[in-house]
């Protein structure tokens, strides 16, 4: 039996961290039922690709990636709302990303024992609250696209949206201690998860080399406390070697028959 079976879910969320983290708990067993505005979500339009949906229509693949096993009710939030309160009152958890204060303005306060998650780009307090934000201007704003892309070139983005990914892992990381301790002691929360959290934490190596006067650069694919750590072209195409102990080194060393001094053995000499 999977560990979340009997859990409800209320997805509330758009786009891809709230969706993501539901879709995770889905996975572990819960039941999620997803609201959406009678216009769908934004990212069921964000194609192509396009395919038949869960309901036979076309929709774009981002939205089905992060959507699966979920029950969809179309509701107008402003409108309908003693629906989704209805829907509320049979949950144990609620995620949501609407702007700061628009959860409580709408949907008023909750159950003592309901966990709600609510996710947003700069957290539920702060000067930045009411900003809004996008895993790409995250990035940005970050400084991650500053330590991203070839030496000397243009800022550059991670390939896939990662923040928003791992903001919904945080998430569902802080859910399941939430629903630990209402098993214990019968107290919901209120969690708040942020996509800036999120990345500044990401950044712990980055943070702590600056501490020590190292300052973060664009490297490629190498990394900047390890060699060998990067992507080589060989004649026939692209190949990668990771190198994080002296054993390992070794090793690379005896396979490709370097001759390399004994002294190379220690990572912060084969750096300089």
């Amino acid at each position: 039996m999977l560990p979340l079976k009997g859990i409800r879910v209320l997805d509330l969320s758009r786009i891809l961290a709230g969706p993501h983290a539901a879709q995770s708990l889905f996975d572990l067993g819960a039941e999620v039922i997803k609201v959406e505005a009678p216009w769908g979500d934004d990212s069921r339009t964000w194609g192509p690709p396009f395919q038949s949906g869960f309901d036979g229509a076309e929709v774009a693949s981002y939205f089905l990636s992060c959507n699966r096993g979920k029950e969809i009710v179309f509701a107008n939030l402003k409108e309908e709302r003693s629906k989704v309160l209805e829907l509320m009152n049979s949950v144990d958890v609620v995620i949501e990303n609407f702007r700061p204060g628009t959860f409580e303005r709408l949907l008023g306060p909750v159950r003592s024992d309901l966990i709600v998650c609510s996710i947003s780009g700069y957290g539920q307090t702060g000067p930045r609250r009411d900003e809004p934000a996008f895993d790409l201007t995250m990035q940005a704003r970050t400084g991650i696209m500053s330590v991203t892309g070839e030496d000397g070139g243009p800022p550059a983005k991670v390939g896939v949206a990662w923040i928003d990914v791992m903001t919904g892992m945080n998430a569902v990381s802080s859910i399941l201690a939430c629903l630990l301790r209402r098993e214990r002691s019968g107290i919901g929360a209120r969690i708040d998860i942020s996509l800036w959290d999120t990345a500044i934490s990401s950044l712990v190596n980055q943070a702590h080399n600056a501490l020590m006067g190292v300052e973060g650069k664009r490297m490629g694919s190498s990394h900047p406390n390890l060699v060998p750590y990067r992507a080589f072209r060989a004649i026939d195409g692209w190949f990668a070697i990771g190198v994080g102990t002296g054993g390992q080194w070794e090793k690379l060393n005896e396979a490709l028959s370097l001759d390399a001094p004994t002294s190379w053995n220690e990572n912060s000499v084969r750096i300089e």
